[in-house]
């Protein structure tokens, strides 16, 4: 066996036996990092030290007669969380010295449950790229092609896990941050639904580590299998104990189905503003095909699914909107007189992504009924329905674009170019409402390179889409280590 290959729940079964020791794990580990990490450059601040600290303390723990959910386990954290004695920059040069006085939530809770934490994960600067490079730690490669991106923002925790660095990861999403590096390096994440998992301490350095209430974001698990992705998630579920954990608790229902045969799935692949490459189309077939075989009921339309147009633009209004709220004054007026000269017709992704800049509180308002009013349609697809099965971005990943006009670039989709963020327009179907979703590979591309879909579920119900998950991992096969 492979440990750095092996599942969390394999090596967790191991520490429980006595077949190895935290020690003996957490080494051969850090040495595959020193070994492998210069050419990829996933694990951006390392911290060797105190893992094997935590390691021995896992052992003598565990001697005691302890167990807890990771006892002993080796994993990372994306660089945006807070730990105390690591900088936290979000690859921000101006804060390359900012040190947190205490853990993030999250992190105090995998600590809690016994993981050894073997450092930090690259992101883009200010996590506002599909794309993990900056500054202050440079360029994170695909594992399966060091000339492409693992994607953003939580491409270091995937390139990571792909490369056998670490068993599990935490990352966060709010425009497919999870799920397009899932996807781009070939390995599993969860998008959790809005709200389950607490996310204080995961902020921008210098702002107030006060306990949040996203409008889009959520924090998740990446991992190797899809059974780890509920061991992690299990440890991370719960409101935030300064808020709603004063009163709160978490008892998420079990999954809908145990069976595949039992699952309704509908399938999608056709996006109304975008098309989905090759690659993509057939690694939706891949999956279709397996749910199929596996007695699942598949459709591929259904007259209850929202608006997939109204969607992505309303997905556009709110994610601008919130990410230029801090603009200067200045700044926001040019927008303004900008936006204001958009003819009334243009129905465009990038057009509306202006116009999200410029909302106003009654704009605001105004799409947050209309979200409401998206959620409904869910619930009322989700009563036919068990999970949708879509993809996550249009393409494989794709070569290094460290262009810094981020609203200049593009996209090539089989030869035709498009804005470079329109393919957010995939991961915003779950985002926007804040469902759930679990990226699951589907196996490589003819050209080599890895392919994943989502498995969106009814909000608060993460274990069904979970367990399907699951369920397909067996049924088509799951991870697969990139070539060395």
């Amino acid at each position: 066996m492979d440990s750095n290959l092996s599942t969390a729940e394999e090596l967790m079964a191991a520490l429980r036996a006595g077949d190895v020791t935290s020690v003996e794990l957490t080494d051969e580990a850090i040495a595959r990092i020193e070994r492998d990490d210069k050419e990829i450059n996933s694990v951006c601040v390392p911290d060797f030290d105190r893992a094997r600290e935590a390691a021995h303390a896992a052992d003598r723990a565990r001697a005691r007669g302890e167990d807890r959910p990771l006892l002993g386990l080796p994993m990372t954290v994306k660089e945006s969380y807070d730990i105390a004695g690591l900088p936290t920059t979000w690859g921000m040069p101006q804060h390359r010295d900012h040190m947190p006085a205490e853990d993030a939530v999250q992190v105090s809770r995998v600590k809690a449950a016994g993981a050894v934490v073997l450092g930090k994960t690259n992101v883009p600067l200010g996590l506002q790229d599909i794309q993990s490079f900056n500054e202050i730690y440079g360029t994170t490669n695909n594992p399966w092609d060091h000339a492409r991106t693992s994607g953003g923002s939580s491409g270091g925790s995937a390139a990571a896990l792909a490369a056998g660095f670490g068993a599990l990861s935490l990352g966060s999403d709010l425009a497919g941050s999870l799920r397009t590096p899932a996807s781009f390096c070939g390995v599993y994440s969860h998008k959790p639904t809005l709200g389950l998992a607490a996310i204080r301490g995961m902020v921008p350095p210098a702002t107030p580590t006060l306990p949040p209430e996203p409008d889009l974001a959520v924090v998740g698990p990446m991992a190797r299998s899809a059974r780890d992705l509920s061991l992690l998630l299990d440890v991370m579920a719960g409101p935030d104990p300064l808020t709603l954990g004063l009163s709160h608790s978490v008892a998420l229902p079990p999954a809908r189905h145990e069976r595949l045969g039992d699952f309704r799935v509908l399938v999608l692949d056709d996006h109304p503003l975008l098309p989905s490459g090759s690659d993509v189309r057939a690694g939706v077939r891949r999956v279709a095909d397996g749910l199929a075989e596996g007695g699942a009921r598949v459709e591929w339309h259904s007259p209850l699914l929202p608006d997939l147009t109204e969607a992505a633009t309303l997905y556009m209004h709110l994610l601008f909107s919130g990410s230029t709220a801090r603009f200067p004054l200045d700044t926001y007026e040019q927008l303004r007189a900008y936006v204001s000269e958009l003819s009334p017709d243009d129905r465009s992704l990038s057009a509306a992504r202006l116009r999200g800049m410029v909302f106003s509180h009654r704009d605001w308002m105004e799409a947050n009924t209309l979200r409401e009013a998206h959620r409904h349609g869910w619930r009322r697809l989700f009563a036919e329905f068990d999970a949708v099965v879509c993809p996550i971005t249009p393409t494989p990943a794709f070569p290094h674009d460290h262009d810094p006009d981020l609203l200049g670039r593009r996209i090539d989709i089989d030869g035709a170019e498009y804005p470079y963020f329109d393919q957010l327009a995939w991961a915003g179907l779950a985002t926007m409402p804040g469902l759930p979703a679990t990226a699951v590979p589907t196996g490589p591309s003819p050209a080599g390179l890895p392919v994943g879909v989502q498995l969106i579920g009814p909000m608060h119900e993460d274990r069904t889409p979970l367990r399907l998950a699951e369920l397909l991992e067996r049924q088509i096969g799951g991870f697969q280590a990139p070539p060395r």
